[in-house]
């Protein structure tokens, strides 16, 4: 049985890489592996060590075939209207019973339908980019999608797309469509001038811009005991177990508050400059800051702390992703947290990331997750992370530059 760390790394691994990886990583279990598809698209080569950052290949809108990629017989392209209560669904659906799942078959990445809305709509989205493909009877068989961003790397101000939600139903995996679904949303983004993107995934592919590593830190470590998530450690017992993760009943600062549309201003400006420091991180505008950080019942939660004046000093944020709980007779969900952007001016990181877990804690969530990006690194043992074994792979398509830490990488992608 695996532990908490186990399934969790295993879940983010499997979001990317049950698709990515039979798009072109067919590798021998021992030596050097091959990625047929990857290898020829334009990505840094391994051991390449560019002097200067650059697009990889160069082209213009003409050079895009404009029409789409063929499918196999029976299947049609599709876009995917996520605003639209039926096809929402349809989405739900297919990455419900399709998308990512462990191993062991106990727990099951739950998106739910506002998160699906928020994660796919940020001011310039296209619905052109939520590319679908259907069975000939109508079905939903396929998706993946792809946002705008602009995004500054290396000092370079690039526009760029997020691509994920890379997913083919089970019955279809063998038809390879996942590479036909990931050329064809590059043809589309291409033929809007874009030339750029950026992902992630569990599995090393060429090649990698950054690795960064995910923490968990259990909330509610009964439940999680219960669910099979996590193990009692050798010689513990529950009532240990609960004290060692025990929280305060409420935050250090007495002041932090839910971030309301009027702190927007304050906020974006003290992120954008925070985010600054980093080598890999969004250029987000005021009104996408407002999308991606204001708070969505179940979706995502923002915290402030402001000064008299009403200035925001910090800020506190965090994503909700429950997965399913598979066949248990008690639990139903698991509720994980997912540390969004932080930035800590008035108190220590560590200080501002404790008010956080409370935050989730009270808000019914079961483990709070977080990479080793950014200034993270400061609070994960002191808060009693717990590392995982796998490790989130990020990576730019057709931008060519030197590889990263996980501390200059200042992106987190949903």
């Amino acid at each position: 049985m695996s532990n908490g760390a186990d399934i969790l790394r295993m879940l983010k691994k499997q979001q990317i890489e049950s698709a990515l990886a039979r798009a072109g990583a067919a590798a021998a279990s021992k030596g050097p592996k091959e990625h047929k598809f990857w290898d020829t698209q334009p990505m840094k080569k391994p051991g390449e060590e560019p002097e200067e950052p650059g697009e990889i290949e160069t082209k213009t809108i003409d050079d895009v075939k404009p029409e789409p990629y063929n499918m196999p017989p029976g299947f049609e392209w599709c876009h995917v209207d996520v605003m639209d209560a039926a096809e929402a669904e349809e989405v739900y659906t297919l990455l419900s019973e399709n998308y990512v799942e462990d191993d062991d078959n106990m727990f099951r990445f739950d998106y739910s339908k506002e998160f699906l809305r928020w994660a796919l709509t940020p001011p310039g989205y296209s619905a052109e980019l939520h590319v679908g493909v259907r069975s000939s009877k109508g079905k939903l068989m396929g998706l993946i999608t792809a946002v705008p961003t602009q995004m500054r790397v290396m000092g370079s101000s690039i526009k760029t797309v997020e691509i994920n939600f890379l997913c083919v139903h089970k019955k279809l995996r063998a038809k390879r469509l996942a590479p036909v679904l990931i050329k064809e949303i590059t043809r589309r983004v291409n033929r809007m001038g874009v030339w750029q993107a950026v992902y992630t995934a569990g599995v090393v592919l060429p090649t990698p811009l950054a690795c960064c590593r995910y923490y968990h830190r259990s909330l509610n470590p009964k439940k999680l005991i219960e669910v099979g998530f996590s193990r009692l450690a050798n010689r513990m017992t529950m009532a240990r177990t609960m004290k060692l993760y025990k929280l305060p009943d409420n935050t250090n600062s007495a002041n932090v508050s839910a971030m309301q549309p009027e702190d927007v201003p304050s906020a974006h400006a003290l992120l954008s400059k925070y985010l600054e420091q980093f080598k890999l991180a969004p250029q987000l505008s005021e009104e996408e800051f407002a999308h991606w950080l204001l708070p969505r019942e179940g979706v995502v939660d923002c915290f402030v702390v402001k000064d008299r004046n009403g200035k925001v000093t910090d800020m506190c944020s965090f994503y909700h992703l429950p997965s399913t709980v598979i066949g248990h007779a008690k639990h139903r969900t698991l509720n994980a947290a997912y540390s969004f952007y932080n930035v800590a001016t008035t108190v220590t990181m560590t200080e501002l990331m404790r008010d956080s877990l409370v935050l989730a804690r009270n808000l019914g969530m079961d483990v709070f997750n977080a990479l080793n990006l950014m200034q993270n690194q400061e609070f994960l043992q002191t808060l009693k992370f717990g590392i995982g074994d796998g490790h989130l792979q990020y990576y730019l398509f057709n931008w060519r530059c030197k590889e990263i830490t996980p501390q200059e990488v200042g992106l987190v992608l949903l």
